[in-house]
């Protein structure tokens, strides 16, 4: 087994409407003029330096948009959508791949399989609506009895949000490990999207040693001040939790548990008095990708290039990394559509521990599919997208062109 990144392709819809409350960056910059196009053919170059680096890389698809099956739902179309839900029609937030699904390797589980839960996303109305097609991914990606139980998301009473709000400490990828569940309890102006008993409902689905198993609160502070996720303020791989010092509610209790749990966890904390929540968000430092590289080359943050324009947080990212910790190399990758929009390179990917082989190889990228890829989205996607676009049926059509094109290059049209 080793861990797989798979990452969302960016859809030819991305656009920013602003539709995230409490994401700083999508607030930002709503009513901008995107760039599909380059926004895909980034999260493409992303996954290329990844495989450079001999990491596993998958991919998921983009959905379809707009989507008007939710639109019928609603008792509407696409021709004649209320302005208020329109946008939420059209969004490509599906690219962020953490928001897929929470994921609890074989070697924590009861029975032996990974096993992965949809996220309802309920909290969103532009994102409560992807499960069905992620769902149908994951169903495929991951069809296979003997290593995977795939479920259907939590009644959407409780919101779930996926991976984003989920970490996992163990001593190798491969080995039981500690899982760390993250929830919301207050954000002053801005929504909790994690609760407590979706997190509670998913660990006993996915069969967990709750001996194992934390359940800690995000902090108030860090939710206030648009870490809407906790993968904004914290990240974890094998035994090192990289974190904000306000990242946790009780964050004394939060590191005794770890290490009582795995005594052998390091934790590396950034202090406020270094690096503010406000630079930590803006520049996404911790929703940068912690990986283990292989043939004994230790970690690796991959960072968004804002990290390295942010001098509080590179100075400090480059001072850890001459104190010889755990952290040894930093990695910059330029996504700057998706960063405009409030994803940085954590959110893109959501990891899989598991055996390559046992994965449906269309869901699975290698150098040559991904050059394959690019060439159909430097075809199809449009070049850019301004808001008064989305009113426009020629850009319906290529949208849907665009995605089956896609979809058969992939040999999936069972999901067109």
């Amino acid at each position: 087994m080793q861990e797989i990144n798979f990452d969302g392709i960016i859809g030819p819809s991305h656009n920013y409407s602003g539709l995230s409350i409490g994401n700083v960056a999508s607030t930002t910059n709503k009513g901008a003029v995107s760039h599909p196009r380059a926004a895909a053919l980034q999260g493409v170059d992303k996954m290329r330096h990844n495989l450079r680096l001999g990491l596993a890389q998958g991919l998921f698809l983009p959905h379809r948009r707009p989507d008007r099956h939710w639109l019928a739902e609603l008792a509407t179309s696409v021709e004649e959508v209320p302005a208020s839900l329109r946008p939420a029609a059209f969004s490509a937030s599906a690219m962020w791949a953490a928001n897929a699904a929470t994921v609890s390797p074989a070697p924590d589980t009861a029975d032996g399989r990974c096993h992965l839960t949809a996220a309802n996303l309920r909290t969103m109305a532009h994102r409560s609506h992807e499960w069905p097609e992620t769902l149908a991914q994951l169903r495929l990606a991951f069809a296979d009895p003997d290593h995977f139980q795939v479920h259907a998301p939590i009644p959407a009473t409780f919101g779930d949000e996926g991976a984003a709000n989920h970490m996992r400490l163990a001593p190798a990828h491969d080995a039981p490990g500690v899982e760390i569940f993250v929830y919301g309890v207050r954000g002053r102006d801005y929504p909790v999207r994690q609760h407590i008993e979706a997190s509670n409902a998913i660990a006993r689905s996915h069969r967990l040693d709750l001996d194992r198993t934390l359940f800690v609160a995000q902090s108030e502070e860090a939710i206030a001040a648009g870490a809407f996720h906790n993968d904004v303020v914290a990240v974890a791989n094998e035994t090192v939790l990289f974190c904000h010092e306000l990242a946790f509610e009780d964050r004394p209790a939060f590191y005794t548990q770890i290490h009582r749990l795995m005594p052998k966890a390091e934790i590396v904390e950034v202090p406020a008095s270094a690096v503010s929540l406000e630079d930590a968000i803006r520049s996404y430092m911790f929703n940068a990708q912690l990986v283990t590289l292989p043939d004994g080359q230790g970690m690796a943050l991959i960072l968004p290039e804002e990290a390295r324009e942010t001098p509080s947080v590179w100075t400090w990212l480059q001072d850890m990394v001459a104190d010889n910790g755990p952290i040894r190399q930093l990695k910059v990758v330029d996504v700057r559509q998706s960063m405009a929009n409030g994803g940085g390179p954590a959110c893109l990917r959501l990891r899989v521990v598991a055996n390559p082989a046992a994965v449906d190889p269309r869901f699975m990228a290698d150098a040559a599919r991904l050059d394959r890829i690019s060439a159909c989205i430097a075809e199809h996607w449009p070049e850019e997208i301004a808001p008064a676009d989305l009113l426009e049926p020629a850009l319906w059509d290529r949208l849907d062109q665009a995605r089956t094109a896609l979809y058969r290059l992939l040999d999936l049209d069972e999901l067109i």
